[in-house]
């Protein structure tokens, strides 16, 4: 395992004051240290910003930036890229657990089999089931046709191959992850996921299952190539 190469791990929160302190430990706890961890609070009407002030304030290798105005996860994840360094960028979500292991396993993939991108399955915290399953075992440019296979959160990729999809496209508010990997899959690049679960995923009340329609608009959006099309209060445009 090479130490030289410095992770970036980005975090977007908003009102997760009862979670997010576990999330920002599973970073802490990694086995790989040579991370700094971004956060930014996404102007939270909750504590979360001051907990996670309070929580960080010993620790030099953690960035806590806040916006101003609630701006959503993907242009609040363009700003972080923007403020980190690291030769590679790794993902966390606040409501979500690494395990320890997770960002020195998938260093290790990437490096013996030279590959651009790696995720890992996940365990779903309120069912213990793993995630993804079936689909795990087809091949990703078939499945990326049809829905997701990749579990965002887990994400560890290569900042050039980031820089050249362009970070994440501000056109989706939702779906940005599932964009993302569609422009990956399609433009060629290499990625793995972990058959080991090394993730643990919340899936109650968090944006796919709060915004559920929104969410299936914007995914079709990726399936047909389209730009979305959305008025100031989140209405689809016909």
């Amino acid at each position: 395992m090479s130490l030289q190469k410095k992770v970036s791990v980005l975090m977007s929160v908003y009102n997760s004051e009862s979670q997010v302190i576990d999330s920002v430990k599973s970073i802490f706890q990694q086995t790989y240290k040579n991370y700094d961890l971004h956060i930014i609070d996404d102007s939270s009407t909750d504590n979360t910003y001051d907990v996670i002030k309070e929580y960080i304030s010993d620790s030099p290798n953690v960035n806590l930036i806040k916006n101003k105005e609630n701006l959503g996860l993907t242009k609040s994840l363009n700003i972080l890229i923007n403020e980190s360094d690291g030769e590679l960028i790794a993902r966390q979500d606040a409501d979500d657990i690494s395990s320890p292991f997770r960002l020195e396993k998938q260093i290790n993939k990437l490096e013996h089999h030279n590959l651009d991108a790696c995720t890992t399955r996940a365990l779903t915290l309120d069912e213990n089931k793993i995630i993804p399953n079936f689909s795990y075992y087809l091949p990703k440019k078939i499945v990326i046709k049809y829905k997701n296979p990749f579990i965002h959160g887990s994400l560890i990729i290569k900042r050039t191959v980031l820089v050249n999809l362009g970070g994440y496209n501000e056109n989706f508010y939702y779906s940005q992850d599932y964009k993302l990997f569609y422009d990956f899959i399609n433009s060629n690049f290499k990625i793995n996921i972990l058959k080991e679960p090394l993730y643990f995923l919340n899936t109650k009340n968090n944006i796919s299952s709060n915004f559920q329609h929104l969410q299936e608009y914007y995914a079709n959006c990726v399936k047909k190539n389209k730009i979305p099309k959305i008025d100031i209060r989140d209405q689809i445009i016909p």
